[in-house]
């Protein structure tokens, strides 16, 4: 069984960081394309960050030069680093995982929240 378990959010001001951690498993992490998507209010889900099974990673325009996503092989975890927040960041944040770095996401977590007051 797949298991894909999003921590890290909460509250924030603007201008703050946040580190969001995804621990997989029930997954061969090493295979799998490692992404987060984010779902605002009355919005419709969006691709943040993706990092290929190589370490490439690809960026919305909306976080590059704020975002940074990373992956931990050895601890099945990938991370996003999220600096100089903005209230237009918060949503639901949620981590994905694509065999053999499809563009089509096979699994999703349950997601986290991320607020960012102004």
């Amino acid at each position: 069984q797949v298991h894909l378990v999003e921590s890290g959010g909460g509250l924030v001001q603007a201008g703050g960081s946040l580190r969001l951690s995804c621990a997989s498993s029930g997954i061969i992490f090493s295979i799998n394309a490692m992404g987060w998507y984010r779902q605002a209010p009355g919005k419709q889900r969006e691709l943040v960050a993706v990092i290929a099974s190589g370490g490439r990673t690809n960026y919305a325009d909306s976080v590059k030069g704020r975002f940074t996503i990373s992956r931990d092989n050895a601890k099945n975890t990938v991370y996003l680093q999220m600096n100089s927040l903005k209230p237009e960041d918060t949503a639901v944040y949620y981590c994905t995982a694509a065999k053999w770095d499809k563009q089509v996401v096979d699994y999703w977590g349950q997601g986290t929240q991320v607020t960012v007051s102004s």
